[in-house]
C-alpha cells in the first residue's frame, strides 16, 4: 500500500457511508430509508480515493514507470 493516506481515507468513507445506510435501514422505524443517492456518491468517491495516489508518491514510487 504506497498511498496509504488516500486508502485510509478510502475506507474511512466506504465505512461512514454504508454504516450510515445501515442505521436508516435497521433503525425499526419504516419511514426512514437511506437516501440511495447519497449512498452511491460516497462510495464512488470512497472508490475514488482507493486507487488515488498521494501527492508525495513518485510514479516511480506507486510501480508507474
Amino acid at each position: 500500500m504506497k498511498s496509504w493516506k488516500t486508502t485510509v481515507c478510502g475506507i474511512l468513507a466506504l465505512v461512514i457511508a454504508v454504516a450510515t445506510a445501515a442505521k436508516a435501514l435497521l433503525d425499526g422505524d419504516p419511514n426512514t430509508v437511506p437516501n440511495w443517492e447519497i449512498v452511491a456518491g460516497s462510495v464512488m468517491a470512497a472508490i475514488g480515493l482507493f486507487v488515488a495516489r498521494d501527492n508525495d508518491v513518485t510514479s516511480e514510487d506507486a510501480g508507474v514507470k
